[in-house]
């Protein structure tokens, strides 16, 4: 059994669909999956070898790491990486080969050793893809076998914002499982459509919009990219009934709303899932009482094939400021000597569930720390309630210990953002002599404020010791690859 599996259809149903104007049925889809799959043997590539992929969102995107994983292992990569990214991830992925489209930067290409297969994605005239070699190859095919439940259909990396990335090895079988969650979690048919906004190197958009859409048999938007712009008019386009991003992009799409109040009208989604990094409880309700749809915060990561837990569609209770509780998937809390905790009690997270990976590859030092009898350890810190529902208070690293006064900057960023003049908000931890760390953040106005003013206003909702000592009044705020905020970066940052 392998990802090919969840794809059961096979009509003239839309699976994925190019807002320049291809749209690839199932049918479709499965023929051109099985001629890429054989083109890649062709070339000397075979099961288990890695296959690197740098290219932008769309459906060639979609349908090469497709054909990669059922030939080999795919390793989807940030099309904007420098040459020096790239040749690191080949590397540490031994990678054999690279897939790119016409357009892709040259970084992507002269990054690859002499040994690597270089092969180029061209788009046929109905959408479907046609794989060439860039250069001839003396490989010849040795192993056709198609992939089975326990080989790895994709090799991803932590985000390794403090120390080196860990490989994070994704079988057949926890895609599988992955996938099948999030469409019991919200009730995914061949009815339903989405618009793939998150970058398809990322797990988000390979697992919760990708996969879990094709294998409900429902219909893929795929533009090149997020554009706010954009996204209104593709709404009225294509009337997707949901759709996934991270929290920046609800943001973004919310601010956008007011101009495009007839097509938010007209067009009143399912569901608003949003998943990546914590979406402010004050974020869901501007969200939900300006688009009229149920927003439905999620909790997940790469190790467990994305999705962990999730606020329930309506009628059942939603609860803003908690990621809900697991789908098929064991969610528990545990104390730094690896004991599970009662009902109520504060300390990290931990998952067990077919979709969490069996460890990080060739990395006995992080699999001793990070797997304990069978769960795994998120990092994050959280408390479950009498409901079951799971509230986050943060990255354990990334908590604030101002003088032995813990502080979850969750709570603080969620604060700053009750401000009208507030856009954005991020707190963070700066060294401090006497504290060891004092609180400051960053925020993005949308109206004039002063710096005292904030902090008057976190001075009436919060304690004194979560006031921020300093508020920094910032154009745009630091983003990663994937648009998750620098939390942990800011104070080198801004060289405090």
């Amino acid at each position: 059994m392998n990802i090919f599996t969840l794809f059961t259809q096979e009509n003239n149903q839309p699976a994925l669909i190019n807002p320049d104007g291809a749209v690839i049925n199932y049918q479709q889809l499965r023929e051109n999956i099985n001629k890429l799959v054989s083109q890649l043997y062709s070339f000397g590539l075979q099961r288990r070898d890695r296959i690197a992929i740098a290219m932008n969102n769309g459906t060639p995107m979609a349908m090469t790491f497709l054909a990669s994983a059922l030939c080999g292992t795919a390793a989807p990569l940030n099309p904007k990486y420098k040459q020096e990214e790239f040749a690191f991830y080949y590397e540490d992925t031994q990678a054999k080969a690279l897939i790119t489209l016409s357009g892709t930067p040259e970084a992507a290409i002269a990054a690859a050793t002499p040994d690597m297969i270089l092969i180029n994605a061209q788009v046929n005239n109905d959408g479907t893809l046609n794989f060439e070699l860039v250069k001839p190859t003396s490989a010849k095919t040795i192993n056709t076998q198609p992939p089975n439940a326990d080989d790895i259909a994709m090799i991803l990396h932590t985000s390794g914002t403090t120390s080196r990335p860990k490989r994070v090895p994704i079988r057949h079988r926890n895609l599988i499982a992955s996938a099948n969650n999030i469409i019991g979690a919200y009730s995914l048919t061949s009815a339903d459509s989405t618009l793939c906004l998150m970058p398809l190197f990322h797990i988000h958009g390979l697992v919760g919009c990708l996969l879990a859409t094709l294998a409900s048999g429902g219909t893929l938007i795929c533009p090149n990219g997020f554009n706010a712009l954009e996204f209104w008019k593709l709404v009225e386009t294509y009337k997707p009934t949901w759709y996934s991003a991270a929290p920046t992009m609800h943001q973004t799409i919310l601010a956008r709303a007011i101009r495009n109040q007839e097509i938010v009208k007209n067009n009143r989604f399912r569901f608003i899932r949003s998943s990546s990094a914590s979406l402010a409880p004050i974020i869901i309700e501007q969200m939900e009482n300006t688009l009229n749809s149920p927003v439905l915060e999620s909790y997940s990561m790469t190790e467990a094939a994305h999705l962990m837990s999730t606020n329930p569609l309506p009628p059942k209770i939603r609860k803003p400021g908690t990621v809900g509780y697991g789908f098929n998937v064991e969610v528990g809390i545990m104390d730094e000597e690896g004991n599970l905790l009662p009902q109520g009690s504060l300390g990290e997270v931990v998952v067990k569930g077919a979709n969490v990976i069996d460890g990080y590859e060739n990395n006995p030092d992080a699999n001793a720390t990070a797997f304990v009898n069978g769960w795994f350890r998120t990092g994050d810190q959280g408390t479950i309630d009498a409901d079951g529902y799971l509230r986050l208070t943060g990255r354990i690293k990334e908590l604030i210990n101002r003088g032995g006064e813990k502080i979850s900057p969750l709570e603080v960023d969620d604060v700053l953002l009750r401000h009208p003049a507030v856009a954005e908000a991020l707190a963070f931890a700066v060294p401090h002599k006497t504290l060891g760390e004092e609180i400051h953040a960053a925020v993005v106005l949308q109206a004039e404020a002063t710096e005292k003013e904030l902090q008057q206003h976190c001075s009436n909702m919060l304690a004194d010791f979560k006031v921020p000592k300093q508020i920094h009044l910032l154009a745009a705020l630091p983003r990663g690859a994937t648009g998750k905020l620098q939390r942990l970066a800011m104070a080198k940052l801004l060289n405090i």
